[in-house]
């Protein structure tokens, strides 16, 4: 990563404080940047932290392109309390003594849910049912379901099981858990699912995101820091952390520039998204095999 003082272009991880919104951070950004062409990669939902990925001027021309498949969280469950919401931040609609669950239960309850999974979102999300927004519906206390979603759950893993008792008194467990999934799993659906089931319900309590796609935690920076120090991953280095390269020769350079459809190599095929690079090593563009020939997404050269 380097540090710029000037207007940045390039990729800024942030890691994202509890209680704000994505777009909380994206407005933040945008001062600290001094610059509106600002957007995110993936929302974070507002109590959880960790990585988020914002692009800063050109670089908000790679957000919809990056692969950022998959994702890992480290977060704690509480089996014994249903929430409306699914995590903390809803009221609790049922509570119910989970003392006496073993961990050999919890184990086989996370082991269900691993692999490719069947998930119905919480009702409290972003997801659109028939144009609306599902939080909007269950605000508004209509009834409605929404179908679920195939996911991939690649690693769901019980590292502490802890007791406790709830603010109401009821005996609850806390666990402590990591999870390596696909784009579009809901994390508090995993957590009310494993509580269903146990048969004694469950939400999420707290969530931190740690790794998105390629972009780790420990390369990620707070609001604070990134106040006194922007730091930002430049856009060729974040096109060439993510997406295959293509090296070209001036020649070629020029022609892709103007516009021409070059023949590509066969490995591009069905390879996504593939960033160009000049004989300097300039990140020019990225481009997208189609019937051999490179289509062009986005030019930044």
């Amino acid at each position: 990563m380097t540090q710029q003082h000037t207007t940045p272009d390039g990729l800024v991880i942030v890691d994202k404080p509890s209680g704000f919104t994505s777009h909380d951070v994206v407005a933040k950004m945008r001062g600290i940047a001094r610059t509106r062409r600002v957007g995110h990669a993936g929302t974070l939902d507002p109590m959880a932290t960790g990585v988020l990925v914002l692009g800063v001027e050109r670089a908000t021309k790679l957000l919809g392109h990056l692969a950022l498949t998959e994702k890992e969280y480290l977060g704690t469950v509480r089996l014994g309390q249903s929430t409306l919401t699914d995590d903390a931040e809803g009221e609790i609609t049922a509570s119910a003594d989970a003392s006496a669950i073993t961990r050999e239960a919890v184990e086989a309850g996370v082991a269900a849910l691993t692999g490719d999974i069947m998930q119905v979102p919480s009702k409290v999300s972003a997801i659109k049912i028939n144009g609306v927004r599902s939080y909007k519906r269950a605000r508004d206390g209509e009834e409605f379901d929404i179908p679920a979603r195939p996911v991939t759950v690649s690693s769901f893993a019980l590292h502490d099981v802890r007791d406790a008792v709830a603010e109401n008194g009821t005996p609850v467990l806390d666990l402590v858990v990591s999870v390596v999934c696909s784009s579009g799993t809901y994390i508090r659906a995993l957590a009310r699912d494993l509580g269903a089931g146990l048969g004694v319900g469950g939400h999420l309590t707290a969530l931190r995101r740690t790794r998105v796609g390629p972009y780790r935690i420990d390369g990620a920076r707070t609001l604070e820091q990134l106040q006194k120090e922007l730091t930002v991953l430049p856009v060729a280095e974040a096109a060439a952390a993510a997406f295959p390269r293509w090296d070209l020769d001036e020649r070629r350079t020029r022609l892709a520039l103007n516009g021409v459809r070059l023949e590509m190599p066969g490995e591009y095929a069905g390879a996504g998204p593939v960033a160009v690079f000049d004989p300097t090593g300039r990140f020019v563009a990225l481009v997208e095999e189609q019937k051999g020939k490179a289509k062009s997404l986005a030019v930044f050269g």
